[in-house]
């Protein structure tokens, strides 16, 4: 299996082998709610805290209510993801400093976010009422505006004395190919269409999935872990060889949200994978990174 992640300059393709295919018994019909988040790590707990705190600062509870209210509610109430960690850990990893990825590391999960407030328009279950219950177009209406809000806080991280505007720009293509028609919202359009044909292909539910993840969890890590050595000024390889590690945590995160065990042979392969492109990295301090392979 091939899962195909675009750089914002050239085609990278990971290759991800047919073990999946070859044991599709194991997988259920239908995915199962597994957390998988930044609070099982203390790495991660302390990385995804300094996005969540930069998001209060970017985001402030003020007039209009009606607004920043909403804004507020659907970042809070997503599911937690270790995307925008793994963006801030890949920048120190060659080289960087926390600040220089913290945009690119929240605009991510404000694409998060707005992914599952997307979800929730379809018709399915729907989350139980919380104590803010906003109707369908409040929804919709705050989770579009969330991505642009995204971009914005890119463009205002440019400082022309630190000359990254370059890498700002490439990291924005970086993140609207990953969340775009090809990405998220691609993979949120396949889950709830699951079964049916795509480009004249009859899909099985399980084939169906695959690709959703493929599209969401591996393809959103992927691209974290790029922007993140981006920022960081890491070489093309090193951008690269981050890319790959995030697309096989991705998968790992995303079989194991299937319902999938840790020791099966498919998540296994998946972490094998991972540490490979790890090893390129061998002596500069992987274990904050490495940390994220282990779930």
């Amino acid at each position: 299996m091939a899962g195909t992640i675009l750089s914002a300059k050239c085609k990278s393709t990971v290759q991800f082998s047919c073990a999946l295919n070859q044991h599709r018994s194991q997988l259920p019909l239908k995915p199962t709610e597994i957390k998988i988040g930044p609070t099982q790590h203390p790495h991660w707990a302390s990385l995804h805290a300094d996005v969540e705190a930069h998001l209060k600062l970017a985001i402030p509870m003020k007039e209009p209510l009606v607004v920043f209210e909403p804004m507020h509610h659907l970042v809070s109430s997503a599911p937690k993801t270790t995307v925008p960690a793994l963006c801030l850990a890949a920048c120190e990893l060659v080289g960087g400093q926390r600040h220089q990825a913290m945009a690119a590391a929240s605009a991510l999960l404000l694409m998060h976010a707005t992914g599952h407030a997307h979800k929730h328009l379809v018709p399915g279950p729907k989350p139980k009422p919380g104590p803010y219950a906003y109707s369908d177009n409040i929804k919709l209406l705050t989770g579009d505006g969330l991505v642009p809000f995204g971009f914005e806080l890119l463009a205002d991280s440019d400082d022309p004395n630190d000359e990254n505007s370059g890498r700002i720009l490439r990291v924005m293509v970086e993140i609207s190919r990953a969340v775009g028609s090809e990405g998220l919202m691609d993979a949120l359009y396949r889950e709830t269409t699951l079964g049916t044909r795509f480009d004249g292909e009859e899909l099985s539910h399980v084939d169906g999935v695959r690709r959703v993840v493929e599209k969401k969890e591996g393809g959103l890590h992927a691209c974290g872990a790029a922007c993140g050595a981006v920022l960081g000024g890491g070489s093309e390889e090193e951008i690269e060889r981050l890319r790959r590690f995030g697309f096989y945590v991705g998968m790992m995160h995303g079989m194991l949200q299937m319902g999938m065990k840790k020791g099966e042979k498919e998540v296994e392969e998946a972490r094998d994978m991972a540490l490979k492109e790890l090893q390129f990295f061998n002596g500069r301090g992987v274990g904050v990174i490495s940390s994220f392979i282990d779930i």
